[in-house]
């Protein structure tokens, strides 16, 4: 597997968490991941492909409560999150708060939130995004809704486009834990740096990304399938 490319030249430093935060980070992602290698067998394309410095949004589909840590777990950069403002409350929210994720209030206008995540984006830091904006109900991917679209423009970060299969017949919406049996693959896309998409309109961008998503389920699909 290949050196993970840069973001691009002249990017500031990664962001980066505390010592405790990074060590507990690493610790439960390790695993995550070894639990969903053993229970389901998680195969992924494609890991190299995230760069290993500079501001990084992955989007990818969502179809279950599983799909944040399974990147978590798989991905070889410390990760960003956005949450619901009322997961924040309780042990839900001490484990959410541990993994230095950034409450966003859905039902308001979420600029508080917004405005964190720009912040570590241009200390370099890398996040993770639904653009569905919630879970899908079939598992099938939804139309994308253009709220990253600011964020990536204005981080001038690199795009990761990612898909997930198998996920959401583990974990599948409505219920209250995942499976103990199931199959998952990932499969990462090619990065798209702020160069290949900043002459492209709003709308232009919405699309390739939804496409390129799309293309990585299928991919992953594919994975799943070839066993």
């Amino acid at each position: 597997m290949g050196k993970a490319p840069k973001a691009s030249e002249g990017t500031p430093p990664t962001y980066r968490r505390g010592l405790v935060k990074t060590f507990w980070y690493w610790l439960t992602s390790t695993a995550i991941w070894a639990v969903a290698k053993l229970l389901y067998g998680l195969r992924t394309e494609g890991r190299d492909r995230v760069p290993s410095e500079g501001p990084v949004v992955l989007l990818a589909n969502h179809t279950s409560h599983f799909d944040p840590p399974l990147v978590g777990g798989a991905t070889r950069r410390q990760l960003s999150y956005l949450a619901r403002d009322t997961l924040f409350v309780g042990a839900l929210g001490w484990l959410i708060s541990s993994y230095d994720a950034v409450p966003v209030d859905r039902d308001g206008s979420g600029i508080a939130g917004i405005k964190a995540m720009l912040k570590r984006l241009k200390q370099g830091g890398a996040m993770l995004l639904f653009p569905e904006g919630t879970r899908s109900d079939a598992g099938e991917l939804k139309t994308f809704k253009p709220g990253f679209v600011a964020l990536v423009r204005r981080s001038r970060a690199t795009i990761v486009p990612l898909g997930f299969a198998g996920v959401h017949e583990v974990w599948p919406k409505g219920a209250s834990r995942p499976r103990l049996t199931g199959r998952v693959a990932m499969h990462y896309g090619e990065p798209l740096p702020y160069d290949a998409y900043a002459h492209l309109s709003d709308d232009e961008l919405v699309r390739l990304a939804e496409a390129s998503v799309r293309a990585c389920v299928e991919q992953a699909r594919a994975l799943n399938s070839r066993r």
